[in-house]
């Protein structure tokens, strides 16, 4: 869009959408991308759904880098300080509230952001006055994914390795998909570093792969949440 443009589909819109996701290690099969590409196409995904839903989007540019330190034992991982994610995204809400903007959706698909964003949604009311809705894409999706995939889906794992098959399949190393050699996580305590993990850094069975079905899921996922944004903005959250 041009400024013009912009502004007024900005004061027309329901809401302004924000895709997050991460650049950091995906295992040897995927790129460091997968999860901004997974904010990417869930998003567009999202905006193209609304308007079923009598809902009309703004899509921003997705703000690929979050808080990865967790995964910085493997090379390619970028990460942003969990104070300067939080502090970004508020600016980004402020700016957004500067054009007329006063409901903002976070569409995240990277697990590491979650507390940095919800403490700039608790900003993001309260000092700008923005509704934000904060929308992590795997919570709505989670049950449908553990039927297609057991309890082992998670990082560079079946769920995002379909994902990439579905959307970006000529990112995909077929010739290093393979089961990943992982430890048990703690019961008791956290981990320090993803490589405490994984040795080649993902979970789960890549090889499980499988993009049709993870169609699907992406589908049903869209309308659930959208049948949610419609219910809580019809009761006034």
């Amino acid at each position: 869009m041009t400024w013009p443009e912009a502004g007024d589909a900005l004061l027309t819109a329901d809401a302004a959408v924000l895709p997050t996701g991460s650049v950091e290690q995906h295992a040897r099969h995927l790129p460091v991308s997968v999860d901004s590409l997974r904010a990417d196409h869930l998003s567009a995904e999202l905006c193209e759904a609304a308007a079923a839903h009598d809902l009309a989007f703004v899509r921003l540019s997705v703000f690929s880098y979050g808080y990865s330190e967790h995964h910085m034992a493997f090379p390619g991982t970028v990460t942003l300080s969990q104070d300067t994610y939080r502090d970004a995204v508020i600016e980004i809400g402020a700016s957004l509230a500067d054009h007329g903007v006063d409901r903002l959706l976070l569409l995240n698909c990277h697990g590491g952001n979650r507390e940095p964003l919800s403490m700039a949604v608790d900003r993001l009311g309260r000092d700008h006055d923005v509704t934000t809705h904060l929308l992590h894409w795997t919570d709505f999706a989670r049950d449908a994914l553990e039927e297609e995939f057991g309890d082992e889906w998670g990082h560079a794992g079946d769920h995002e390795t379909s994902v990439v098959e579905l959307f970006r399949p000529e990112l995909v190393r077929e010739t290093e998909t393979e089961p990943q050699d992982t430890r048990s996580f703690p019961q008791t305590r956290t981990y320090r570093y993803f490589d405490d993990v994984t040795e080649q850094g993902g979970l789960g069975d890549p090889t499980n792969g499988d993009p049709a079905a993870v169609a699907e899921i992406v589908s049903e996922t869209t309308d659930e949440i959208l049948r949610a944004l419609r219910e809580d903005i019809e009761n006034g959250w």
